[in-house]
């Protein structure tokens, strides 16, 4: 449980080399909680955390901790010798040394689900799985080991721990890392400074790198990309009209190690989630049916390759439910066009069932945010019904006009996907990784509506 640094990447690294598995904790979101959640769904003890970070987040100490302040302090410099004469050892002998073997079925980390729709889930992902995401997507993007990247995500976040610990470990890249993504303007003088070639965001914070960057910041990057949530168009135009940059999308998730798909510079088909990894497999099915979708049906998202998940920790049935026939559901909606690109239609569980007909919430968050005054964020939920089961309702960051955004909105949804209700947030909950708490919003939404209404 350390932000990332230097020192999260050798802890991780360390622990692995000491032959254990390491689990990733969040401690943006309820930190105390976490670290007793992940000790007792995955039956261990020991955190390794900073002081200087439970200091910050004002986490009280709990039974395990162990600091990374005091290992540091602890190596004499006997053991920098020692360790330092161990490394020009050959690299038989120092895999021996290091609990290592050539099994790439093992566990490699553990990592939780966003817990944004109900209580996370432990997933386990061998280093064969990170392996093949990393080759897939190092394929698409032409990386290489003379690419410097841009480290802001946090490690206990897929998107984090893959693209910006392991990929440029592999290649061999300069990495260069920054503890705390939400530090805009830092963030933007660093990029200025350290020239990375690559970055990637979510985004939240991509909107953030935006509003408080400077013209000439990112002349460096070759590849910007955008995962965890959906890109608006609205932020995609920002970086063209101030940057001069293409801001591109991909889409993942925890349980495929995470990308499945991605648009690229010489492959981009904006508002799509891109053509899916060479070394990745998906497939469109009927969610009724069962049966494969032809292109531009929706259906429902499973994917299928190397990258897909060894499974739920000690949850075989959950697994089980997951992982059909060799091919993982993603739970997302979505479908294939015609030229190959994945579109995403949203999660099932964003699918509202209003009166007899399957409403999509992110089709309607896409038509409200083309309304929206720039820098105004929005997050559609659905809400009980006696008569229709469910109605819609928006939260907003800052008061619109509503009426003129319905009157819009009557040309593009149909009358049973309008949204009923507006509700004014000065900030939407987020996640740590900066995605939406889609859970959060609609508990706030509900309590909100019994005041008003």
């Amino acid at each position: 449980m350390i932000p990332t640094s230097a020192g999260c990447a050798f802890s991780i690294i360390g622990t692995l080399m000491a032959g254990k598995v390491p689990v990733m904790i969040n401690y943006s979101t309820g930190a105390e909680n976490n670290v007793k959640y992940a000790q007792n769904k995955c039956d261990f003890q020991t955190v390794i955390t900073s002081k200087a970070l439970i200091e910050k987040i004002n986490c009280p100490i709990v039974e395990g901790m162990i600091f990374i302040e005091d290992i540091i302090d602890s190596v004499s410099i006997k053991d920098k010798l020692v360790a330092a004469a161990i490394s020009k050892m050959p690299l038989k002998f120092l895999l021996r040394h290091c609990n290592c073997d050539e099994d790439d079925e093992k566990t490699s980390v553990i990592l939780f689900t966003s817990g944004s729709e109900k209580d996370p889930k432990a997933v386990e992902l061998s280093h064969k799985n990170i392996i093949s995401n990393i080759e897939g997507f190092s394929e698409m993007a032409e990386l290489n080991d003379k690419d410097i990247i841009f480290a802001n995500l946090p490690y206990f976040h897929v998107f984090g721990l893959t693209v910006n610990l392991w990929t440029p470990l592999y290649h061999g890249m300069t990495i260069v890392s920054y503890a705390n993504p939400l530090e805009y303007q830092r963030i933007c003088q660093i990029i200025r400074e350290e020239k990375p070639t690559v970055m990637a965001a979510t985004p939240s914070f991509w909107w953030g790198y935006l509003k408080k960057s400077e013209k000439g910041d990112f002349d460096s990057l070759r590849l910007m990309i955008s995962g965890a949530d959906k890109c608006p168009q609205a932020l995609r135009d920002g970086f063209i009209e101030k940057h001069n940059k293409v801001l591109l999308e991909g889409y993942g998730t925890t349980e495929t190690s995470p990308a499945i798909s991605a648009n690229m510079p010489k492959a981009n088909k904006p508002g799509s989630i891109g053509k899916p990894l060479p070394n990745v497999k998906v497939r469109i099915e009927n969610y009724k049916t069962g049966e494969e979708c032809k292109p531009n049906e929706v259906g429902r998202i499973l994917v299928q390759g190397d990258s897909v998940m060894k499974g739920y920790y000690d949850e075989i049935e959950e697994t089980a439910m997951r992982i059909r026939h060799g091919w993982y559901d993603t739970g997302d909606m979505g479908y294939l066009d015609e030229d190959g690109y994945l579109w995403h239609a949203g999660r099932l569980k964003r699918f509202v069932k209003i009166g007899g007909e399957m409403v999509s919430l992110v089709k309607v968050e896409e038509e409200v945010e083309k309304l929206l005054p720039k820098n105004v964020e929005c997050c559609v939920v659905e809400v009980p019904d006696e008569l229709k089961g469910a109605k819609i309702a928006v939260a907003v960051t800052e008061n619109i006009d509503e009426k003129r955004i319905l009157k819009s909105l009557s040309r593009t949804l149909p009358n049973i996907a309008m949204p009923k209700y507006f509700i004014v947030m000065e900030d939407l909950p987020k996640m740590g990784s900066g995605k939406i708490d889609f859970r959060k919003v609609t508990e706030l939404v509900k309590e909100k509506m019994k005041k008003k209404f």
